[in-house]
């Protein structure tokens, strides 16, 4: 019979590669169950897809929009202004979905634009001048109201993807519903959102 040797040369890639892996899918499963410890939207109905994140207080200019890595989903700030009519896109092909409907639900977060020509969640092939949007947990082809809080101007969303990833965010708005509201140059803005009805 013969005698197989252990050899350590071989074993040490494997036991880090699986240690690496461990510690992957333990971090990645930790992420997953972060959540708020309560969820407090203005209309109950919605509660299970209105948790979205208020905006952090200081940004830098690489904050723009990441669509990886982890983030913390505290609970958002509601708000109780009246918006104003909403402008006319520049260069989008496409206009933006019906402004009409009841609002549901309101909150304060933070929004960034994306512009990749991947998949989005639902399906669909991104288009970076449709007037879409990604948030974490509402369902798609929710219409959403977002209102520059710096300047005023909205523009009315459909939820078609998921995300942002990115700390302190609730929307990541496509490239032309981002450009309705602030210049691109901004990166990341503090919005008002509205789950519309």
């Amino acid at each position: 019979m013969r005698r197989v040797r252990f050899s350590s040369r071989r074993a040490v890639p494997i036991i880090a590669a699986i240690t690496i892996a461990g510690v992957v899918i333990g971090a990645s499963a930790a992420a997953m169950t972060l959540g708020p410890a309560t969820d407090t939207p203005t209309n109950h109905a919605v509660a299970a897809t209105s948790a979205v994140p208020s905006a952090s207080a200081s940004r830098t200019g690489d904050e723009r929009a990441s669509r990886s890595g982890l983030r913390e989903d505290p609970v958002p700030s509601p708000s109780a202004s009246t918006p104003s009519a909403p402008p006319s896109p520049k260069k989008p092909a496409q206009s933006p979905p019906s402004d009409g409907g009841n609002v549901s639900s309101s909150g304060v977060c933070g929004a960034s634009y994306y512009s990749d020509g991947q998949r989005t969640a639902n399906g669909e092939v991104f288009d970076p001048n449709a007037f879409t949007a990604a948030n974490k947990t509402m369902p798609f082809n929710t219409r959403v109201r977002v209102t520059n809080q710096a300047n005023g101007k909205q523009t009315v969303v459909r939820i078609n993807d998921r995300g942002p990833y990115a700390g302190g965010r609730c929307l990541d708005l496509s490239r032309a519903a981002f450009a309705a509201i602030a210049n691109l140059s901004a990166g990341v803005i503090t919005v008002k959102y509205e789950v519309l009805s």
